[in-house]
């Protein structure tokens, strides 16, 4: 595969990342829940930039750009971040219709990892998956994330309800 690069989101990026949302829009609203109308444009798109950099510097979250090769194909980000007692978030990610099947979620997982137990001094990532999303259930699996739980009809989209599988990943314990 070639370079992968995670890069948070800069106000300059906004027109790359409303053009990519609106390309891929279709396709993501088939398994996650819409955003709002007035996200898909300049003004929607940079003020979500800007509260993903005020999440950052308050320690509340961290959104990534993916980058493969410089070209934008998906976005990363830990959210829900609690600390002190827990020093763990929730991990949420999306490739771009046309880069799926080509290991970049896995690889984009890997360097979250590396950097959320790394310089941001996380213990334990937390991911939901539907079970029948096999891809995202086997790149989670192969990332190291173990399954604690499957809640019943817990998630609802498009007025149907969907049950959901439980993950968690730790840091590695020190030596």
């Amino acid at each position: 595969m070639s370079h992968l690069q995670l890069c948070a989101p800069q106000l300059d990026d906004w027109q790359e990342l409303l053009a990519f949302e609106q390309e891929n829009r279709a396709f993501f609203e088939a398994s996650i829940n819409a955003r709002p109308a007035a996200y898909y444009c300049a003004e929607g798109v940079a003020e979500a930039i800007a509260q993903a950099q005020q999440d950052a510097a308050a320690d509340r979250g961290y959104q990534f750009l993916i980058r493969q090769d410089s070209q934008l194909v998906g976005r990363i980000n830990l959210h829900r971040v609690q600390r002190p007692y827990f020093n763990c978030a929730e991990l949420g990610y999306r490739v771009g219709a046309r880069f799926n099947g080509r290991g970049i979620a896995r690889a984009a997982v890997t360097q979250v990892l590396r950097r959320a137990f790394g310089e941001l001094q996380l213990s334990r990532i937390e991911a939901n998956a539907r079970p029948e999303n096999l891809g995202s259930v086997r790149v989670l699996e192969a990332s190291g994330f173990s399954c604690y739980g499957h809640s019943r009809r817990s998630f609802l989209l498009h007025g149907q309800w969907f049950d959901r599988l439980h993950y968690e990943c730790h840091a590695p314990l020190p030596r």
